[in-house]
């Protein structure tokens, strides 16, 4: 990510870290399941939005930048909890090469009708 170190004191969104398990489910599939982390200080901006259909339903997929400091246990397919909305981690990468500070890309698809 091409995304500039934030200044000290930006991070001022509280979120809730989650991390995705898959547990086997009685017919035989899987059961998605998010198991909290922790929370942590973190700064979220909205960056895209599109409209589009999904099925019979409009969808609406916003896109969103999540700087927090540096943490190894995110990956992409967890989950990040912010204000009630949840905002899926599509990829996580350290923003400047020295683990101070960690950038993640989020998705939040939401469908209506």
């Amino acid at each position: 990510m091409s995304e500039r170190l934030p200044p000290i004191g930006t991070l001022t969104d509280r979120v809730q870290l989650r991390r995705r398990e898959s547990l086997a489910g009685e017919g035989g599939g899987h059961e998605r399941l998010y198991v909290p982390l922790g929370n942590v200080w973190a700064r979220v901006r909205s960056l895209t939005g599109r409209q589009g259909i999904n099925a019979d339903g409009r969808a609406v997929a916003i896109s969103h930048s999540v700087v927090m400091r540096f943490r190894a246990d995110m990956a992409p397919g967890d989950r990040i909890v912010y204000r009630g909305r949840n905002l899926d981690v599509v990829s996580a990468a350290d923003l400047n090469g020295r683990r101070a500070y960690l950038a993640c890309a989020c998705s939040e698809t939401s469908v209506t009708g």
